[in-house]
């Protein structure tokens, strides 16, 4: 059964970093033998404890990023399986961040297996960029992506840059500390906030932009295939087809900006009525309800856990 009729006006949306608790996915791996064969699968290639971090934490080693990018992977995979075990399709996917890799399973670019160990090699090659290259992140809000560009271009401190574009009036820079530091003065001095974020490095900068050589060594062990249904990428916001183009933009996407409002936008021009959140806790549904306007007529949705699947179920009955 199809619980979503209309499965070409719904998005699957996956979060990235900053979405894991210590927990998370217990209930799946609890009551599903599907749940644990995927778990078994990615702690074989990521050859790490995943159900240990996810299950028993500590916070501090589910965080490390190196453990991070294969759990919330696996649990978004997990959060998947249920979904469409349960007939929920989806004709339009898009991930923030690492939470990329996870639409791109779902739209059937890249298998459960290469997932697992591209996000399992993105994570130690992040890891070890930011170890060598110190850096942090920041809020900026109240201002537009215009301001935050002006601000970091004329920032004559350190390093740093605009890296995610969230919603209309939240982006995200990343930097060196001076960079940062001296971006969210500018911020401040021009009507905004800016709130330090809690991060191990600069995520989608230039101090990171040294993984990317080593990674794409990496995807050349991937099969890319045509995704199944309309994929928006963070680099472009657009959708891609060619299994070429999408591996040169995914290799991109590591030091390029994360254009998320864009792709919700671009999502909803093109008559999407449903955006389901797939994986733990509802980071993206909150930006969704800052991007979409009032009286815009969209369902928003997340599934985490049998308790969350059968919410979502409910609402298209």
């Amino acid at each position: 059964m199809t619980y979503v009729n209309e499965a070409a006006k719904t998005a699957f949306l996956f979060p990235g970093q900053g979405s894991q608790f210590v927990g998370m996915g217990r209930e799946f791996l609890e009551q599903s033998a599907k749940a644990r064969e995927l778990m078994a699968m990615a702690e074989k290639i990521s050859g790490l404890p995943l159900q240990k971090f996810c299950l028993e934490g500590s916070m501090e080693d589910l965080t490390r990023t190196l453990h991070l990018q294969p759990a919330m992977t696996l649990l978004n995979l997990i959060c998947l399986q249920a979904l469409e075990e349960a007939g929920v399709g989806a004709g339009y996917f898009a991930g923030h961040s690492l939470g990329e890799y996870s639409a791109l399973t779902a739209a059937g670019v890249l298998s459960p297996e290469d997932t697992m160990m591209l996000v399992t090699e993105r994570g130690r090659l992040m890891e070890r960029e930011s170890a060598a290259n110190p850096g942090t992140m920041s809020a900026l809000l109240k201002l537009s992506i215009d301001d935050v560009q002006d601000i970091v271009h004329r920032t004559d401190q350190g390093v740093v840059v605009a890296a995610n574009h969230n919603s209309e009036l939240q982006i995200v820079i990343s930097g060196d500390a001076a960079g940062v530091e001296s971006a969210s003065s500018l911020a401040v001095e021009k009507g905004g906030r800016a709130i330090a974020l809690p991060v191990s490095g600069a995520w989608h900068s230039p101090l990171v932009a040294g993984a990317v050589p080593d990674f794409e060594k990496a995807m050349a062990g991937a099969a890319f295939h045509p995704p199944k249904g309309t994929l928006f990428f963070n680099v472009t916001a657009e959708p891609e087809t060619d299994p070429q183009q999408i591996q040169s933009i995914m290799s991109r996407q590591i030091a390029a900006m994360v254009r998320w409002y864009e792709t919700i936008m671009s999502m909803q021009q093109q008559g999407v009525t449903t955006f389901i959140e797939v994986g733990p806790k509802k980071v993206l549904t909150g930006l969704l309800k800052k991007i979409l306007p009032k009286g815009h007529g969209c369902t928003c949705l997340q599934v985490e856990d049998p308790a969350s699947l059968q919410e979502c179920l409910d609402s298209f009955s």
